[in-house]
């Protein structure tokens, strides 16, 4: 399946993103000039979701290489890549590829070349990775099925047709009949303005409803199965994702209703045993006290806004990857 807009793109040596922050109103492409504005869209949500996090973060750095004058500027784009966000591990997975690289190089002109050759590989990967986690998703989807996700881990969060989505996506492909239920994702809303429209270009049912409904949608027999993406999958299974998870998995758990993590091998961490161990971002007070910038909170109310929880293993049916589904950990 192939969708009408791209994530990003590399064209004549320009970086091009489409910009999240105007969906689902305009469909505004922006060209990221610099790492300043790499690193800037990426702390602003104007591309978010952890493989396309990797993707551009790794383009970010071949901009930043053939803008440089030495290999220490180099390394300083990357730093400053590395800073932007503390929790999805798909953004170290390749900016630790962009350090073997100048490991191995000394001289300007062959590592602005396999920068670009590693970023555009790596874009072409998440493309298929896409691709096959849903033609292993697919099964476990049944014909007629109510399916529940979470936040976007479509189209929108990668450069294919997602992760938590692909298998919906290949499900309808293959003529199945099915409906998606999308939470509106607060505070920044990425269900309601991200999943639904990006669904909404396919002509996949798809229904809208506000977070704190999901309980009474489970407790009336409403959801099939559940499917979410993944920011980090620690070593002993345990997945972060944006805030709302946990409890999903735990309705899920409590009426014996499937929860599926679709993700990459990229978002597997080997280095983190835990997801107790994982740092959990915090994002700025005004997403929550505002929304499109119209205040909904009194000045001065105190805010406490992590964007991702922690599901721990148990909860977890399966974790739908690129080489198949994962039922156990060992």
């Amino acid at each position: 399946m192939r969708l009408a807009f791209d994530t990003v793109k590399w064209e004549d040596g320009r970086l091009i993103v489409l910009d999240q922050t105007q969906l689902p109103n305009k469909v505004v492409y922006r060209e990221l000039k610099d790492v300043n504005a790499v690193a800037t869209a990426i702390k602003q949500l104007v591309i978010r979701g952890a493989p396309l996090i990797g993707v551009v973060a790794a383009y970010g750095v071949a901009v930043a290489a053939y803008q440089a004058n030495t290999k220490e500027e180099i390394i300083a784009a990357i730093a400053k890549l590395r800073g932007t966000r503390p929790t999805a591990y798909n953004l170290f997975y390749a900016m630790d590829l962009m350090h073997e690289i100048l490991d191995e190089y000394d001289e300007l002109e062959p590592i602005r070349d396999e920068i670009l050759q590693c970023a555009r590989k790596l874009h072409e990967e998440d493309r298929q990775i896409c691709d096959m986690i849903g033609e292993h998703g697919e099964p476990l989807i049944p014909d007629g099925a109510r399916v529940l996700t979470h936040c976007n881990a479509g189209a929108l969060a990668t450069t294919g047709i997602g992760t938590a989505l692909a298998p919906i996506y290949k499900s309808w492909e293959k003529g199945k009949s099915l409906h998606v239920y999308v939470g509106e994702t607060r505070p920044a809303l990425q269900g309601a303005r991200l999943t639904c429209w990006e669904l909404m270009q396919t002509g996949i049912p798809v229904t809208l409803v506000v977070d704190n409904v999901r309980g009474y949608m489970f407790e009336k027999d409403m959801i099939d199965l559940v499917i979410i993406g993944a920011d980090r999958i620690t070593k002993n299974g345990d997945v972060v994702n944006k805030i709302g998870s946990y409890e999903i998995a735990v309705l899920a758990k409590y009426h014996n209703i499937p929860f599926y993590v679709a993700a990459p091998y990229t978002t597997f961490d080997p280095n983190i045993e835990k997801g107790t161990d994982v740092t959990i971002e915090e994002r700025d007070p005004h997403e929550v006290t505002e929304i499109a910038g119209v205040k909904i909170a009194p000045d001065g109310i105190k805010v406490f806004n992590p964007v991702f929880d922690m599901v721990p293993h148990e909860l977890i049916t399966g974790y739908i990857t690129e080489k198949g589904v994962i039922t156990k950990f060992t």
